[in-house]
């Protein structure tokens, strides 16, 4: 009783302030406005993610589901002219940069002229997602560099040579390659084919884009690429560009030798058209989203970038499942793996939520091994052409020292009971018992993943069998493989869950879960300050040496399903 009269007071309240809403909205947006918005900095799909204001003191963490919902307004607004897009310095793989394509396909669709403008020029994943505009704006001295996609891995088995460091590594799956850099001193060619795959279904992408954007055949769009980068004037000769235009003279460019159009925010113009809907008699169902990005482990480590730490996801889960309010959930997952364990126990909460409400997964840039293995539990998986994902395979992986420091003068002497005992100490070489135990339990576990995956995806173990092996996939293909349901980003997946949850779904709320996170945890994770700017040293020079720093984060886990190099193309 009280929850209604509480709704109804908000609803009269809501009509008292209607006049004003109204008279204030029409007088902000005149006829042929343009939205403006600036991405800069990391980019993401999921709703609540920070702000789209224009220009910004600092960079922001911008959605691309909010963008959406200003596209939603301004289709239905005939005020709005267009929408313009000022790209910065944005961090974003290429399934990010395809769901701002779709949204600037969308805006087109509608009617609206959409500029993007690259002030400080660009790259190929800025490029790739600004030709999707009608127009697209340079700046005089800026370069823009569509010069391909690249992947470059330091293998370091001659350096352990040397250094009298042995490498143990235990894999199931002719490409599952997450250790080959500890044990081979070149690349394998199951590596090279994987990788040889994604990188030409990555450059076919771009090509694509280049010549449907610049309207232009496909011979014309490689020679494009192939002859990148170009600085300002040159880009326009080239016809990638149509304009070059400081950012103070961005909006004479937009008037076409017109009347210069007005400019307007499009967080603060979504906020004006939101007001005047009232939520007093909205369904009281939420659409929850749950997010599982970065490594997937255990117990939080070293604040090596973003972590999905298995007891805060199962957190979130347990969350949607037992709270009424929680009508269906959107699984966003954006990982390369990390441990088995961690990841089958998210699984697991993941099939139990199934069971009971609509679950749709949606994968980001990488949603391969353990991102791949918690994704399989929804009932519907979308993914964009160029998400890498798969690589259902097991890896072990440790480093010897004992040759190392007999070089050193230092002597090892191992005293056990029990004859697996030497699995306890991580740097000391297994007898062939412990190496024998380590090969059951990988075997056991790479079983275990294709049962997972082939209960999710309603087939046989022997029908995943050939598509596992650790091979990667991008989204495309693992489509034409049934390993994915769709092609598209978070939006047309919202949508798929809208469907499954059925009535009143389309005025459902769409809500991040975030999971509780212990005070004294989240400040060792900040990463500031002087143990932060240590760490952050640290990852550099890890990076360098061509080890990959977050395998800190699974040191304490001896199975791993886990694929480093997917998430490092550029």
């Amino acid at each position: 009783m009280v929850g209604l009269l509480v709704r109804v007071l908000w609803f009269l309240v809501w009509l008292l302030l209607l006049p004003w809403r109204a008279a204030r909205r029409m007088v902000r947006v005149p006829f042929g406005t343009y939205l403006f918005v600036e991405l800069d900095g990391a980019v993401s799909e999921l709703p609540g993610a920070g702000s789209l204001r224009w220009p910004l003191a600092q960079p922001r963490r911008a959605s691309l589901h909010d963008l959406t919902a200003v596209c939603d307004e301004m289709e239905r607004d005939p005020r709005v002219g267009g929408l313009l897009i000022v790209l910065r310095h944005v961090r974003g793989g290429f399934a990010t940069m395809r769901s701002l394509r779709d949204l600037l396909a969308r805006a087109r669709a509608a009617g609206k002229q959409v500029v993007v403008a690259l002030p400080s020029g660009g790259a190929t994943k800025e490029t790739y997602a600004a030709v999707a505009a009608d127009r697209v704006i340079l700046g005089p001295v800026a370069s823009l560099a569509p010069v391909g996609v690249l992947s470059s891995t330091r293998y370091l088995r001659g350096a352990l040579d040397r250094a009298g460091i042995v490498p143990e590594v235990h894999a199931r799956g002719r490409y599952k390659t997450a250790a080959e850099t500890l044990e081979l001193a070149a690349m394998s060619d199951p590596q090279r084919e994987q990788v040889g795959a994604v990188l030409d279904r990555l450059h076919f992408e771009l090509v694509q884009a280049i010549a449907a954007g610049r309207s232009v055949d496909e011979a014309t769009a490689r020679k494009l690429v192939d002859g990148a980068p170009y600085a300002g004037e040159e880009a326009k000769a080239s016809g990638l560009v149509d304009e070059v235009a400081y950012e103070d003279n961005i909006a004479g460019k937009l008037a076409g030798g017109g009347e210069t159009p007005a400019l307007r925010p499009a967080d603060g113009y979504l906020r004006s058209r939101q007001a005047l809907r009232t939520r007093a008699f909205a369904p009281r169902g939420v659409l929850a989203v749950i997010a599982v990005h970065g490594m997937i482990v255990q117990s939080p480590g070293p604040p090596v970038g973003a972590m999905a730490v298995a007891d805060r996801v199962r957190a979130s889960i347990r969350r949607a499942r037992a709270d009424p309010r929680v009508r269906g959930v959107l699984l966003h997952v954006d990982s390369p793996g990390g441990g088995a364990l961690a990841s089958d126990q998210i699984h697991h909460e993941l099939a139990l939520l199934a069971a009971e409400k609509p679950l749709v997964a949606c994968m980001g840039d990488v949603a391969a091994s353990g991102g791949y293995y918690v994704a399989v539990a929804a009932h519907e998986i979308y993914a964009q052409p160029t998400t890498i994902t798969g690589s259902i395979g097991v890896v072990s992986a440790r480093l010897v020292i004992e040759p190392l420091l007999a070089r050193l003068g230092v002597a090892t002497e191992v005293l056990q009971r029990g004859e697996h005992a030497r699995l306890l100490a991580p740097l000391v070489a297994l007898d062939e018992g412990a190496r024998g135990a380590v090969e059951r339990e990988i075997e056991a576990m790479y079983r275990a993943f294709l049962q997972v995956v082939a209960a999710g995806r309603k087939r046989t173990p022997e029908e995943i069998e050939p598509l596992a092996q650790g091979r990667v996939w991008t989204g495309a293909d693992a489509y034409k493989r049934g390993l994915v349901d769709r092609l598209g980003g978070f939006e047309p997946a919202l949508r798929a869950l809208r469907e499954r949850v059925g009535v009143g779904a389309e005025k459902m709320r769409v809500v991040a879960l975030r999971p509780p996170r212990n005070p004294m945890s989240a400040v060792a994770m900040s990463g500031s300050g002087t143990f932060g700017a240590i760490i952050r040293r640290l990852e550099q020079v890890a990076l360098a040496s061509g080890v990959d720093p977050r395998l800190l984060a699974l040191a304490d886990e001896r199975v791993l399903v886990y694929s480093p190099w997917a998430a490092g193309i550029l």
